[in-house]
């Protein structure tokens, strides 16, 4: 019976060491090579795949015309920014993908992002300067998710409302509900587990 109970405390006590070796560690869910791209940010710069390599980031599809999930997103992206500075998280960068290309102009994009408490804008880069086809293409090829034209009679885009992190060498590893129940922890820690594998 002591021998039972010696060994299941060593049985703990590995899976403790185990535990605690494999804490912060960073799994992904898949791994998808995000599309190369070079597109222009709210400032008119141009911003490409490779000038965000090296940090991850967050991505998002967005448009400042939308009537129904982008305000709930812009909001909860803000306040993901605000959990990752609480942290003291801040080699990353926040990617919104206009899904309206035609309309949003790096003006319109700006404007957009001002009237959100935002933190720190210069983590931000709000992306135009495409066509629709081009992000219809960026999403399904790079984030397994669709965007879809508006019929005639509306200009409401049709588009996913998550999250996605991007990892330092440009593949989409993970995806979190952007709109609803935003699991702002779990970002903040996922982050820091891919900054530190990555270090």
């Amino acid at each position: 019976m002591k021998k039972l109970t010696a060994a299941a405390a060593l049985f703990i006590l590995a899976a403790l060491v185990l535990g605690a070796c494999n804490a912060g560690k960073f799994e992904g869910d898949f791994s998808w090579d995000v599309k190369p791209f070079e597109y222009t940010n709210q400032h008119g710069e141009a911003v490409s795949l490779e000038d965000l390599e090296g940090q991850p980031w967050l991505a998002q599809f967005v448009f400042t015309n939308c009537t129904s999930v982008c305000p709930p997103m812009m909001f909860n992206m803000a306040e993901v920014q605000d959990h990752l500075a609480e942290a003291g998280v801040e080699d990353y960068k926040i990617v919104s993908f206009s899904v309206d290309p035609e309309f949003d102009t790096p003006e319109k994009l700006q404007e957009y992002l001002d009237t959100f408490e935002v933190s720190d804008q210069s983590k931000w880069e709000m992306l135009t300067g495409y066509t629709m086809d081009d992000i219809a293409d960026l999403a399904v090829k790079s984030f397994k998710v669709p965007v879809i034209a508006p019929p005639q009679d509306s200009d409401q885009v049709t588009h996913a409302s998550s999250f996605f992190l991007v990892n330092q060498e440009g593949k989409a590893v993970k995806s979190y509900d952007g709109y609803m129940e935003v699991p702002h922890d779990i970002i903040v820690e996922d982050m820091k587990a891919l900054i530190k594998a990555g270090s």
